[in-house]
């Protein structure tokens, strides 16, 4: 038997296709040179970011997409190979699908929601999020699923639909300079501008505080007890914004402390009246 003979040898025949020897080969070097291709484009990105060409978010955002289509192109290629036709499986699947859509519409609201956000790019690994008053970092962003990582160090795994139909607040959408800020009450009878000028050098001493844009303090009401404060500041470290705020409440305690700041406690005063015997 010829080689020719082998590679055309009938592995499985039917009405519609047969399948021989070369066209399984082919579709193996199908298979071997997409993930060759993908793991070029991968290495290539790779280095685009080691040098800061493009950050790691749009870098992932635009692989992903590159990684599917090449995919997409080779599992057409797979199916002709092997003698299916095209228009008939896209007709097939449509009936198919039909009959199956109420079944599988949340996993088509998924992808679909996953293709929007891999081309739209508002969404990107690295980002800080805030989804139904839960906090994470995006870790890998799939075509129907992504992971995030809490400050817990838990990684969630979140329908991409939710990116798109909840309310999501990216704190590094548009900067990575984020602004918080911290409240504190003291006793009346403060200086006002000493308790400014104390909140402040606080903040400024704090490494992972910002001095771009400054820190600021606002006067923010007379309160029952107590002269009201907030201390604003920008952080590029929003992920622990946490430990900072809790630093920074440690740092007022002694900063007030050592200048003779009260921070007061609610008082009332109670008035009696004497009892007639």
């Amino acid at each position: 038997m010829t080689l020719k003979e082998i590679l055309e040898y009938k592995i499985a025949i039917t009405d519609e296709f047969a399948i021989n020897l070369s066209s399984i080969l082919i579709v193996i070097l199908i298979i071997v040179a997409t993930r060759i291709v993908n793991w070029l484009f991968k290495r290539i990105f790779k280095r685009q970011e080691k040098k800061d060409r493009i950050d790691v978010g749009k870098s992932h955002t635009l692989f992903q997409i590159i990684k599917y289509t090449i995919w997409v192109i080779a599992i057409s290629l797979i199916l002709e190979t092997l003698g299916f036709k095209i228009t008939i499986l896209l007709a097939g699947s449509a009936a198919l699908l039909v009959g199956l859509g109420l079944g599988i519409q949340e996993i088509f609201k998924d992808i679909v929601s996953g293709i929007f956000i891999l081309f739209e790019g508002h969404l990107k690994v690295g980002d800080v999020l805030e989804l139904d008053g839960m906090v994470g970092i995006v870790k890998e962003i799939g075509l129907r699923t992504s992971k995030l990582e809490t400050r817990d160090k838990i990684i969630v795994i979140v329908p991409n639909s939710k990116f798109i139909t909840g309310n999501v607040v990216n704190w590094s959408h548009i900067d990575t300079k984020t602004r918080f800020s911290v409240e504190v009450g003291v006793a009346y009878g403060s200086n006002a501008r000493k308790v400014e000028d104390v909140l402040i050098h606080c903040a400024k001493n704090n490494k992972s505080i910002s001095n771009k844009p400054e820190p600021f303090v606002q006067f923010k009401n007379f309160g029952e007890s107590s002269l009201d404060f907030e201390l604003f500041f920008f952080t590029n470290e929003s992920f622990i914004v946490e430990n900072i705020k809790s630093q920074l409440r440690f740092d007022i305690k002694e900063a007030f402390n050592k200048n003779n700041i009260e921070i007061p406690f609610p008082q009332r005063v109670v008035y009696s009246k004497p009892l007639d015997k």
